[in-house]
């Protein structure tokens, strides 16, 4: 498989060279050359696969070459090797819960599988390399379970100083080790324009090997297509279409479903729910993009006003607006909406959804009030307990913390401040073993 600059098509990249750099010289975001066929044989037997076969035989497609059959099977196995079932709420609606990894949120699929994909290519060239990311919430702390301790790569992890939920924030400071979290006073888009600007520093290049774990990067972004393939094949046979809901911020998630559906799975329909930072939502209603600052909402793990991986949603439809309207439908909710989608699970289905999951599920509700014809699944992509504030504020108790969690949020919170590029460039310079 061939990579290519959106923005430099003639830029291009294998699958390890698309991984370790993170993004093109050009800033572009690598994308498939194109978007292969799966064969007979596999639709023949997707429906009884089980979740290791089907991580590897999809995968295959996009890594190639640059990893043995054997070690890819061992990764994406490792990758997925927790439940990701879609529990039925009634006969309209369904939730694909994918909490159940290690850190409780959805990311942990693809932050396993680069760490390993990022570990093997560290451990094949003798080259240290350092991952820098920016996270809004969830991705931080799956990266750094998913890189702790991996030999020859090194973890900065940069996050916005008081947007995150104290879990989340324990579990990208407390661990120590080859992670180093950097807090950011800031939002998420100001720390992810620092990534940005480090890949095409020159200086700080030439001191460090960077790659990047956010969607941005190919090995993070397209193992979370994975999830859709499970999902589907718990399908029943007399479903109506499916049309899935999921809460968007970066937008990585829904680009991956997209691919999942270009590549043959029966997904009818994406809805894109989003909370108060609806620079997608206002898009496909006026046709115009407006740039503007992300707001603070209680979804805080989707705060994101420029979402970098919708170039790639584009061109995943050829770049035509009309042809991407027919695919997606998008809405944006506030944060009463928000808590009083949280007391309407509970109270009519007796289940606790944490913030973002409940974005999705009033993206479901929008859409099923006009489309009865269709039955709909919406994301939970992180354990309530992840929120316990904004549960305890939308229900009136919260979840109480696993074992593990109680004593990871007495750890030791350990993080260096920042308030600009020049300082991270300037942690970035130092010497580093």
């Amino acid at each position: 498989m061939i990579y290519k600059s959106l923005t430099n098509p003639s830029l291009t990249a294998s699958f390890k060279e698309a991984a370790t750099t993170g993004i093109a010289p050009d800033r572009g975001l690598y994308f498939p050359d194109h978007l292969p066929d799966l064969g007979r044989d596999f639709w023949a037997s997707y429906a009884h696969m089980d979740k290791e076969t089907l991580g590897y035989e999809v995968m295959k497609h996009f890594v190639g070459s640059d990893i043995d059959q054997q070690t890819l099977a061992e990764i994406a196995s490792a990758a997925i090797d927790f439940d990701l079932p879609v529990v039925r709420l009634d006969d309209r609606i369904g939730v694909l819960e994918l909490f159940h990894g290690p850190t409780l949120a959805f990311k942990d699929v693809g932050a396993r599988f680069m760490a390993r994909c990022l570990g093997y290519f560290s451990a094949q060239s003798g080259e240290k390399t350092t991952v820098l990311v920016a996270t809004s919430g969830d991705t931080g702390g799956a990266v750094a379970d998913g890189f702790l301790g991996v030999p020859g790569v090194e973890v900065v992890i940069l996050y916005p100083s008081g947007k995150v939920s104290p879990l989340q924030e324990k579990q990208l400071t407390a661990l120590g080790q080859n992670v180093r979290a950097v807090e950011v006073l800031g939002t998420f888009d100001d720390c992810q324009d620092m990534v940005k600007t480090a890949f095409v520093d020159q200086q700080v290049r030439s001191a460090r090997k960077l790659t990047s774990a956010n969607s941005i990067n190919v090995a993070r972004w397209l193992p979370q297509m994975l999830y859709y393939f499970v999902a589907l094949q718990q399908k029943k046979s007399s479903d109506k279409p499916w049309v899935v809901s999921v809460p968007s911020g970066n937008f990585g998630n829904l680009c991956a479903g997209f691919v999942a559906q270009k590549l043959g799975l029966d997904i009818a329909h994406f809805i894109a729910a989003t909370n108060s930072n609806k620079t997608v939502p206002d898009y496909l209603t006026t046709g115009v993009w407006t740039d503007r600052k992300s707001v603070a909402t209680r979804s805080n793990a989707m705060d994101v006003a420029h979402p970098s991986n919708w170039t790639r949603i584009e061109a995943l439809h050829a770049n035509n607006f009309d042809a991407l309207t027919t695919q997606i439908s998008s809405y944006s909710y506030t944060d009463e909406q928000t808590l009083a989608a949280m007391q309407q699970l509970y109270q009519a289905y007796d289940y606790i959804a944490d913030p973002h999951g409940a974005i999705g599920y009033l993206g479901i509700q929008q859409y099923l009030a006009n489309h009865p014809d269709h039955f709909g699944v919406f994301l939970e992509t992180a354990h309530p307990i992840k929120f316990t504030e904004v549960v305890s504020e939308a229900l009136g108790f919260s979840p109480e913390l696993p074992e593990g969690l109680q004593q990871l949020m007495q750890a030791e919170k350990k993080s260096t401040v920042i308030r600009n590029y020049a300082e991270l460039k300037e942690l970035l310079m130092e010497k580093h073993e």
